[in-house]
């Protein structure tokens, strides 16, 4: 009852709060679920998909040129498809040439269109839609940020993007009757920006606005993730001038245009954590082939953290069956936490995952998610399920683990949002008896055929229509 009343309360709240600072994802229709028959043991090898958060970037970079630009390695999944069809629906020609290369070429866009309402309504059903906003304003001299869709685990703030911009040169302004934010620039000029966080699409969409400005934009306390790394070096392939790639301090000097490359996207670290979490609850051995080992920072220590075996062969990551595992403890005793960090840091969009893993581990372990402060509100359902968890507030849980004297206990659930989705999956792969998880729309956005790919492991999963 109690956090029902704080959730109640936390969306009037936010409801009221301008609409400059939050933004809202909207509601989502329950039609497809999981039927998972848990407590079976996988084997075999499986390939991460290319990563959702780097296509998302760019994709929406396509638009700086007139120039054809091939990208590799794209995910067939539900957000990632959505900003291919907003592309075409702007004039962008999109060829699919394999299962996973697209060649896109921006050279007659109708920039008309992002003033309509089937723009309003696609961008509102995704988050990524934000990244199109410095591609347009860079190339067009006008951009519009209607309340972009996405998980509801939370205050995800734009503040970052619209301040940015306004430093570059844009005005703002907002629609309150047409709910966007409409920006406009005779011309955007380089300067120096110091983030007020290191947010990684903010950091993103200024890099594709600064490109095209006219002189240098200094970007201080940007994000430093893998996936910005793989569109700054795009960039500079594309003709961009921009140093400092890899740290929080990056330099732009802006160019008249850009002209086509290629692209290989890497491997989605969300999903390389998501099968070492998978082949540790399900006591199963699985090869995680092409991982991207080199990009995935701390992400296979924290697991070891988790006393998780792993072993690196050269690009592949193998996760032995365990029978059991015990999580670690400081060096004077205290209780572990795991929490999030931007890069090098460990990612938020893994803690559900960790969070789930140390519910059958020996031990106990504090997750301390301090982004988002809805995201750990799906620990209600791993409680019906039997594990042992204590919310302490909306960022905070304990998690004492189980270590398989208890298992967890098939049940019907909905899925809240893409990272909780997979966890709930996981649960239900590693669960005594029948799982239904509703609403697997969620986990579609952001994870490419997973039911497919895990039945190829030996998972007892079918999608069924509601």
């Amino acid at each position: 009852m109690f956090l029902l009343m704080f959730l109640f309360f936390q969306k009037i709240i936010l409801i009221n709060k301008s609409p400059a600072l939050f933004i809202f994802a909207p509601e989502s229709s329950l039609m497809s679920s999981f039927i998972v028959h848990g407590g079976k043991s996988l084997k075999g090898s499986i390939l991460p998909q290319g990563a959702k958060n780097e296509a998302l970037q760019i994709i929406a970079a396509t638009l700086l040129t007139t120039e054809p630009v091939v990208i590799d390695r794209i995910p067939d999944i539900v957000d990632v498809n959505l900003l291919i069809q907003l592309l075409r629906d702007m004039g962008v020609a999109v060829t699919q040439e394999a299962p996973e290369r697209y060649r896109f070429q921006a050279n007659q866009i109708n920039i008309s269109y992002i003033n309509t309402s089937a723009f309003r309504e696609k961008c509102g059903r995704l988050r990524g839609s934000i990244m199109l906003a410095g591609p347009l304003l860079a190339r067009f001299q006008e951009a519009r940020i209607p309340q972009p869709g996405g998980d509801k685990i939370g205050r995800r703030r734009l503040d970052t993007h619209l301040l940015g911009f306004e430093q570059l040169g844009a005005s703002l302004s907002y629609n309150s009757q047409e709910h966007y934010f409409e920006l406009k620039a005779k011309e955007l000029k380089g300067t120096y920006i110091l983030l007020d966080e290191p947010s990684v699409t903010g950091t993103a969409n200024l890099v594709m606005a600064a490109v095209l400005a006219k002189g240098t934009t200094t970007l201080y306390n940007a994000a430093c993730e893998p996936y910005v790394q793989q569109l700054c070096n795009m960039l500079v392939r594309m003709g961009a001038r921009i140093s400092g790639i890899g740290s929080n301090l990056l330099i732009i000097e802006g160019v008249e245009s850009l002209s086509g490359t290629s692209h290989t996207m890497l491997p989605d670290m969300i999903e390389v954590g998501s099968f070492i979490g998978l082949a540790a609850m399900t006591k199963s051995e699985i090869t995680i082939e092409k991982a991207g080992v080199a990009h995935l920072g701390q992400i296979p220590d924290k697991f070891r953290q988790l006393g998780i075996e792993l072993r690196i062969e050269g690009d592949n990551i193998i996760v032995p069956a365990q029978d059991q595992y015990t999580i670690q403890t400081y060096l004077d005793g205290g209780i572990l936490t795991v929490y999030d960090h931007p890069w090098p840091g460990f990612t938020p969009d893994l803690l559900s995952i960790v969070l789930v893993v140390a519910t059958q581990a020996v031990g106990s372990v504090l997750i301390h998610q301090k982004m988002f402060e809805s995201r750990l509100f799906f620990t209600d359902k791993l409680i019906d399920m039997g594990a042992q968890i204590i919310l302490c507030d909306p960022h905070r849980a304990t998690v004492i683990g189980l270590g398989r004297k208890q298992p967890l206990r098939g049940i019907t659930m909905s899925s809240p949002d893409i990272r909780a989705g997979q966890a709930l999956l996981i649960a239900a792969l590693s669960a005594e008896g029948k799982s239904t998880i509703q609403n697997i729309e969620q986990i579609d956005r952001g994870y490419q055929f997973i039911d497919k790919r895990l039945q190829q492991l030996g998972a007892d999963i079918e999608r069924v229509s509601s």
